[in-house]
């Protein structure tokens, strides 16, 4: 799982984030678009909307636990 004190400032505030393990492969943004993309700097992936609903709080479950390097944490 991901580490909260190496997570990316430019995550939006709430539980899901990415941190900096991550290594832009966009699964996430792929799984969840709603919730995540590639960051502004174009070398991470970010949370740049928490979940506002159940079926978008399940898919970044299926992000979470998908990503190949652990790079997204919920706390």
């Amino acid at each position: 799982m991901a580490d909260r004190d190496l997570r990316w400032d430019d995550n939006s505030e709430g539980q899901f984030y990415t941190d900096k393990s991550c290594i832009l492969c966009c699964l996430c943004a792929e799984m969840a678009p709603e919730n995540f993309k590639e960051s502004s700097t174009g070398d991470h992936d970010v949370v740049y909307k928490q979940p506002e609903n159940e079926q978008e709080e399940s898919r970044c479950l299926e992000a979470l636990l998908s990503c190949p390097v652990n790079a997204i944490g919920q706390d």
